[in-house]
This record gives C-alpha cells, structure tokens and sequence, in this order.
C-alpha cells in the first residue's frame, strides 16, 4: 500500500537564459507515493506560491507520455529512473522516504534553459522542417491494401515513429547527439514507400541541420537507447548512416 513519504528536493533555478542559475532545497512532506512526479511539483508550487515566493518553471502538456514536454534530468537521468516512461509516468512510489531528489533542466548545447526547468527544445523541430516529412503529391488517400508493404518494415517504421521527440537521447548523450531522434524520423519514411521520392534529399538536409544546431556526433554509447522513455532501438542509427551514404554517392 502507498504511504505519504517526506523528501527532499533540489531543484535547479534560473531566471534567465543568460542567468549563471543555481541550486537550492526545499523539503516537501506528506507526499502520497501514488502521487506522480509533476503532481508533486504542482503541490510544491502551490506551497510557493501561498508563501509569496516565485513558482518553479517546468514544461509540461499532455501528462500521459505523449507529448515529451517533461524534459526533466531526475537524480541524473533522464525522465527520472523509470524505465520507458516520461517524467509525469513517474510516481513518486519509486522513490523513498526521506530521499533527497536532484531536479534539473536537460544539460545540452541543443537545448538551452529558458528558465528554471524549462529548456528550447525549438531544435528538433527545425530539423523536422528540414526534412522530416512527405511533400510528394500523391493524389487521393489510397486504400491502404493496396500498397504492399513487408510486415517486418512495417513494424519497423511504426516502432520508430512512436519516437515523441522529447531530447532525452540528446540530454543523455556525453556529445549531446541527436542521432536517435533524427534517425528514428528518417526511418519511420525510410521504410515506406512513400517516403522514398525524397530520401536523399531527407537525409542529407536532416542530418546537416542537425549539425548546424549545435548537437554533437554520435560515438555508440548507446546511453540514448538506455534513458529513450519510447525504447527507441540504435538500430536506426545505422539505417541513418546508410541513408546517409547513399544520398551522398547519388550527388
């Protein structure tokens, strides 16, 4: 049965992108262990709030693992300790009474802190509009039997687009690469049919805006797949860098 527990939390703030910021603590008690992580914080900014002190600054939308807002570094992972799960799947059942808890904004050059908890994750979405997408004209939506597509890429292409875009590969990663996010966008289409007309084209502008946003290089740690909260597989690391090859032998 749950138990209301006592922790202590903290918490990293900054006021503004170009303030230096820092840690401080706040102890937070008759916390139910069923309660989730962002709830929590909610009743800790209630508290804030009631004493005429400033609310911490977090991101978050849908609260069921969809939108990949949460972008939360938890006692130094991503999301927190939870195994394919963002922050707010996180309840507070993991952790235990009187544990100190360290809460922080994604550490990377890609994303930079807006304030407090809150990070630019503007990034990945300029590399979407690079290249991320179909712009062929396809005419009428054809009846989905009639394009024969191998079960097994299928598959593939669906487990890669269950990637949320969230930044925890990056916010992982030593060298803050965004290859598996990139990858698993490139290979979602890939995979596809219709995503074959510009694939060169894709991978190529993807990958070079990936580049000049700052995101470093990808030397297989693999700490991406191990923190990604949708277990996204390296495997379209690979695909990615096969892409990659191709489109520039086809220049």
């Amino acid at each position: 049965m749950d138990k209301d527990i006592k922790v202590t939390l903290k918490v990293w703030r900054q006021k503004s992108p170009k303030d230096k910021g820092q840690f401080e603590t706040y102890q937070i008690d008759k916390i139910n262990q069923s309660v989730s992580f962002l709830e929590m914080l909610d009743i800790l900014n209630e508290r804030l709030v009631s004493e005429g002190k400033e609310p911490i600054v977090f991101d978050h939308d849908c609260r069921e693992g969809i939108c990949g807002m949460c972008s939360l570094y938890v006692n130094g992972h991503p999301h927190g300790p939870a195994t394919g799960a963002t922050t707010c799947q996180l309840y507070m059942r993991r952790f235990n009474d009187g544990e100190t808890i360290t809460i922080e904004p994604w550490r990377s050059a890609g994303f930079p802190v807006i304030r407090d908890l809150m990070v630019d994750r503007y990034a990945y979405d300029k590399i979407i509009q690079a290249g991320g997408f179909v712009s062929v004209n396809t005419g009428g939506v054809p009846d989905a039997n009639s394009i024969a597509i191998p079960r097994a890429d299928a598959e593939m292409a669906m487990d890669a687009a269950a990637c949320i875009g969230c930044g925890a590969c990056a916010a992982a990663c030593k060298n803050g690469s965004a290859m598996l996010f990139v990858s698993a966008k490139v290979s979602q289409l890939a995979l596809l049919p219709q995503g074959k007309v510009e694939a060169a084209r894709r991978a190529k502008a993807m990958v070079a805006k990936m580049d000049e946003l700052g995101f470093g290089n990808c030397t297989n740690t693999r700490a991406c797949e191990m923190e990604c909260p949708k277990n996204i597989s390296v495997s379209n690391i690979a695909r990615l860098n096969r892409e990659f090859i191709v489109a520039k032998l086809q220049d």
